[in-house]
């Protein structure tokens, strides 16, 4: 509902992934270079763990979109609360097996056969898998069982787990030991560093059509990146409502009282936080806002 008013293309700050707005931090560069390299070169099992809201599920949709440019079979798993039944019909109906996918036999004979026909071509197949540590156990070990399918040259089928931390100390269970020794490479997202934040902020911006970053103020930037302890999914959601509430108030530039009123609204924690400021003029201008179709 503000795109027009500040003159954006598009959002800058969607909550949904969208590799069109990936910023490049080191960090990212090299998660991804890692995804790429691990399903390419056949190392079998990768891992890439990292906070909630840290980036996974955007490194995840580049390498889909990677993985699709070069004509690679892969399925790509985002509910991860499924039994073994639902596990391997899942992965049937996303590689398009021609059995009956309601049958755990039949699904591995016939992906046991395009995994044969896919490596005899020189091509490779992956299985994605988001949200790993809501696996149940069992799903875990049907996963490592997958991994064991080889010939000479490699990994017929190149797994990658994404998760948040508690996927890696689930890993560390005596139970999975075996999965644990088969993850060839192992990746994780941080926080932002203040100076990737404000980077971060006027990436987002540049690619929704704002080239200079004239919204928030130099001096409203490290607030940002405290409030948020550098978690991009909520830098996301600050700046949103950074916008929204500048937008309402029509102004062209967030200042920290707007800061504090959103950071009350949504309730966020950090370190060295004053005491909550009351609600204020601008959410009361805000409350009778009625939001209309752009």
């Amino acid at each position: 509902m503000y795109n027009a008013f500040f003159g954006f293309k598009e959002s800058p700050f969607n909550l949904t992934p969208d590799p069109a707005f990936l910023y490049r931090s080191r960090q990212h560069e090299e998660a991804l270079a890692n995804l790429i390299y691990g399903v390419h070169s056949r190392k079998g099992f990768v891992v890439l763990t990292g906070e909630v809201g840290t980036g996974k599920t955007t490194m995840l949709e580049c390498l889909q979109d990677f993985l699709a440019a070069q004509h690679i079979d892969f399925a790509f798993l985002f509910n991860s609360r499924i039994s073994t039944e639902q596990f391997f019909e899942m992965i049937a109906y996303d590689l398009d097996l021609r059995c009956t996918r309601t049958s755990k036999t039949e699904v591995l004979f016939a992906l046991n056969q395009l995994l044969i026909e896919n490596a005899n071509d020189g091509r490779t197949t992956a299985l994605i898998l988001d949200e790993a540590h809501n696996l149940e156990w069992d799903v875990l070990e049907e996963v490592r069982l997958l991994g064991n399918l080889e010939n000479r040259r490699g990994k017929l089928l190149q797994i990658v787990l994404a998760g948040q931390p508690e996927f890696d100390r689930k890993l560390d269970a005596p139970s999975l030991r075996q999965l644990k020794q088969r993850i060839a490479l192992r990746c994780m997202l941080q926080p932002f560093e203040e100076a990737e934040t404000i980077a971060y902020i006027s990436t987002r911006l540049g690619r929704a059509g704002m080239t200079e970053q004239t919204v928030f103020p130099p001096a409203l930037l490290p607030e940002i990146h405290l409030r948020a302890q550098g978690i991009p999914r909520v830098i996301n959601a600050i700046c949103d409502n950074l916008l929204l509430t500048a937008f309402a108030l029509e102004s062209k530039v967030a200042k920290l009282e707007m800061l504090d009123e959103v950071s009350e609204d949504m309730r966020l924690e950090w370190p060295g936080k004053r005491i909550p400021v009351s609600r204020s003029r601008f959410s009361e201008r805000f409350a009778d806002y009625t939001p209309r179709d752009q």
